[in-house]
């Protein structure tokens, strides 16, 4: 209700300042003796409030507004409505046609792009449920059959094998939780069921959760970090940028072949902080980077499953983490590095928090 409100009073003050300006222009040319041109003006004052605004009702209000105005008090006899006259009929006629055609038109125009938006969303929504679909398989295959050997023959086993099949279970499990919610952050952001609140988070302290939690998911992977010596406070979702730079190094853990170091490297540049995962690995292929935010990159290059299923993740983090970015107003890019491996790279607005947040 609220946007729709906004949408009304925005195309009205739209209407109202062209109408001010094309007064203002008349007023100009009647004092200088030119009043040939004053319709057009007006004419033009119709087609633009027409084009800026939503649906027809602007434009003919203006239409029929411009055309009283022309006729009261820029024709003769001025400041007296008089249609006696034919070219006084002939503005109104012009006025009116350019309003409703002007209107149809712009009308289309983005009905197409409304269309064209939503199909696009449309598809890549099917493309992400594909993919999901695709990857969820196999772990969930996988702990199907774990369990199952378990509950029929479990008795077969040395205690250490079935700690081994347990932990095997509980690493898919806990692989599943975190794809549901990146799933979940992706359709809450998308559908405004989550308000980004920013609040003053000091640099420093969102590194050692981020951190803490990654260390404990994987103990044996070293991340060398670079950080400001100053202290940075930033406005933020805290919460919610944590997932981002985890989903970034957890992404070079999972598909960096080959990797021996892997750098979080963060510094300031104007106005904002850059947030920069790089790894020595092998690289993403040239195809994949324009689509590689778009949850579901691989299945359009042709690669091939993996029985492996910590290796699938459907790029669902990384569109998690241009999601969450785009919600803070920021950007997030993907590219190679020259001397080998891939960087990930996202800002952050330094900005004054403002009571509204």
């Amino acid at each position: 209700m609220k946007k729709k409100r906004h949408h009304i009073w925005k195309n009205i003050m739209i209407m109202a300042v062209v109408f001010l300006v094309a007064s203002g222009s008349s007023i100009i040319l009647q004092k200088t003796g030119v009043h040939e041109h004053i319709t057009a003006i007006f004419i033009f004052a119709v087609f633009l409030t027409s084009i800026l605004t939503d649906g027809y009702i602007y434009g003919i209000v203006s239409a029929l507004v411009g055309t009283l105005a022309v006729n009261y008090a820029y024709t003769y006899p001025f400041y007296a409505l008089d249609f006696r006259f034919q070219s006084n009929m002939i503005s109104a006629v012009v006025m009116m046609a350019i309003a409703v055609l002007t209107g149809m038109l712009t009308t289309q125009v983005k009905t197409h792009e409304a269309i064209k938006v939503e199909s696009e969303k449309e598809r890549m929504r099917a493309n992400l449920l594909r993919a999901v679909s695709h990857d969820i398989r196999t772990p969930l295959t996988t702990i199907y059959g774990a369990s199952t050997t378990l509950l029929e023959s479990g008795e077969n086993y040395t205690k250490e094998q079935r700690i081994k099949i347990l932990k095997g279970i509980q690493e898919d499990s806990d692989w599943l939780m975190r794809m549901v919610e990146n799933l979940l952050s992706i359709t809450r952001i998308d559908e405004g069921k989550i308000k980004i609140i920013k609040t003053p988070t000091v640099l420093d302290e969102l590194i050692d959760s981020v951190m803490v939690k990654f260390h404990k998911r994987y103990p044996q992977q070293e991340v060398y970090l670079d950080l400001p010596e100053d202290i940075i406070i930033i406005p933020m979702d805290a919460i919610l940028i944590e997932q981002v730079i985890f989903n970034l190094l957890e992404n070079a853990v999972l598909h960096a072949d080959g990797m021996t170091e892997l750098i979080l490297k963060v510094f300031v540049l104007g106005k904002q902080v850059v947030f920069e995962v790089s790894d020595n690995g092998c690289g993403i292929e040239k195809e994949r980077l324009n689509g590689i935010f778009n949850g579901s990159y691989h299945l359009f290059e042709g690669r091939t499953a993996s029985s492996d299923s910590k290796k699938h993740n459907s790029g669902i983090g990384l569109s998690v983490c241009q999601t969450i970015v785009k919600a803070h107003d920021g950007a997030i890019t993907a590219e190679n590095n020259p001397v080998g491996g891939a960087v990930f790279r996202f800002s952050l607005n330094i900005e004054e928090m403002k009571e509204s947040e």
